[in-house]
Order: structure tokens, then sequence, then C-alpha cells
């Protein structure tokens, strides 16, 4: 079985220490879970934005979300076609497309996320699964 793909709201809240996901988040990101330079991305826009985090807060986390993944996936005009794809497929956003081909590209069998179509299944390859719902 492949490593599992986080989306960026699962990074989110390993950052979020008042938030009753942190341990289950932190619990997937030491997993050494796949992400993308997009994923990077999001979290440093979020946490600027929404959580009001200086840069100099923000750059720990992500150096240790860089060190504890494998692979950090780049974008590629190959990963650019099949999210626009999978977008239009499985009527995603264009972001939540892109996430879902990085997945798909690093031949993971998971990807987590809490807010796509739990349980949907891309491509034949990928499940959704939101790490923070009920039993």
């Amino acid at each position: 079985m492949s490593a599992g793909f986080l989306d960026t709201n699962v990074l989110l809240y390993g950052f979020t220490a008042d938030d009753h996901r942190q341990p289950e988040a932190m619990r997937l990101i030491r997993a050494g879970c796949v992400i993308s330079v997009q994923c990077l991305n999001e979290c440093a826009f979020v946490a600027r934005r929404k959580l009001r985090m200086t840069w100099a807060e923000i750059a720990d986390p992500l150096a240790i979300i860089v060190q504890l993944s494998r692979p950090v996936m780049p974008v590629t005009i190959d990963l650019h076609r099949l999210g626009i794809h999978l977008a239009e497929r499985y009527t995603l956003s264009v972001y939540d497309g892109m996430i879902a081909a990085a997945a798909v590209i690093a031949g993971c069998d998971i990807l987590y996320s809490e807010d796509m179509h739990h349980g949907l299944f891309i491509d034949g390859r990928v499940r959704i699964v939101n790490p923070f719902a009920p039993a």
C-alpha cells in the first residue's frame, strides 16, 4: 500500500493548536504522507490571511511538513491537464482537481481531505477519506 496524500485542510489543522482536529492531523503529517507544492502554497496563503500568522510563524511548520513528506509533488503541465480533467469529471473545484491529480500521479491509494467528497473513488485509484469523520 502506498502513502496517503494530505489535502491542504489537513495540513492547516496541524498548524492550529486550539483545534480538536490537530492531533489526527499531526498523526497523518508525522506518518510521512505525500503532499504537493500547491498544498504548501495554499497553507502559506491561509496561514497569513485567515490565521494571521507572521512569515516567521509559518516558516517552521512548513519546513517540518516538507521534511516529513514523501515526496512533495511538483506542479507540472501533466498534473495540470489531469487536474482539469478530474475537476470536470468529478465536479471538483479546479484546485481540488489539482490535489486529486497529484495524488493519482504519486500513486497514492488514499487522499485525506475534510472538504472533498468522502468515499469518492478518483480515477479508479484514489479514495477520498475524511480523517475527521466520526467512525
